[in-house]
């Protein structure tokens, strides 16, 4: 038998790290992150366990490229979703998509996005990786359509507000809610309520918003 092609090498390799990844997700989801062991996740990706701590040096580390990696799909099929944002509004309609698609994982994954803040917010702080650089690449390209004059000073500033948002919502005893958080986002960004996806439980207090803030007017 022929050894394999480097290509075909890459794409066993692509794959085992999706599925990794994937059932990373599913079980710290499903289990919490102490329950959870790298064993477990071999065996839910069906990969053997070696390979984890070759493709990443530890739990922690695997953990943020898998959130990463939900958040970046879940923000490219929200910006991508049909019908597409065309005419004057394209950008404001792309950032409150963004805003909505990441507000919507913290409501959706409770449990796996507190655990991955708080991941974050240790010692071992935020982790550069493939995944996180496609979901910042996503969030750069929204600001630049929104019309920003300085994306390199606006997207870490997004960035910030969503993650605080984020935490705003997760935070136990003292969660606030989504629609109200939505609400001081698309204020700060001068988007109206109606675009996007609101959350169910509407606007708070009838918010409505005005002209929006661009090109790193504050």
């Amino acid at each position: 038998m022929s050894p394999r092609s480097a290509s075909v090498n890459e794409e066993l390799r692509r794959r085992s790290i999706e599925r990794l990844l994937q059932a990373t997700v599913e079980l710290v989801a499903e289990r919490g992150y102490e329950a959870t062991t790298l064993a477990d996740i071999a065996l839910r990706a069906g990969v053997a366990r070696g390979l984890v701590s070759y493709y990443f040096p530890g739990k922690r580390q695997l953990l943020q490229s898998a959130v990463h990696r939900l958040m970046h799909r879940t923000l490219q099929a929200a910006l991508e979703r049909a019908p597409r944002p065309s005419g004057p509004d394209a950008g404001q309609e792309l950032m409150t998509r963004a805003i909505d698609a990441i507000l919507g994982l913290a409501h959706d994954h409770p449990l796996l996005m507190r655990t991955h803040m708080a991941g974050i917010l240790t010692a071992e702080g935020f982790i550069q990786c493939p995944e996180q650089q496609r979901l910042a690449q996503l969030l750069r390209e929204t600001v630049v359509a929104y019309g920003s004059s300085d994306p390199d000073a606006d997207y870490p500033l997004l960035r910030a507000l969503l993650m605080g948002s984020v935490v705003a919502m997760l935070l136990p005893g003292a969660a606030m809610p989504q629609a109200r958080l939505r609400a001081e986002l698309l204020q700060r960004y001068g988007l109206e309520w109606e675009w996007g996806v609101p959350p169910d439980e509407g606007a708070p207090g009838g918010t409505r918003t005005k002209g929006p803030v661009r090109g790193g007017q504050r």
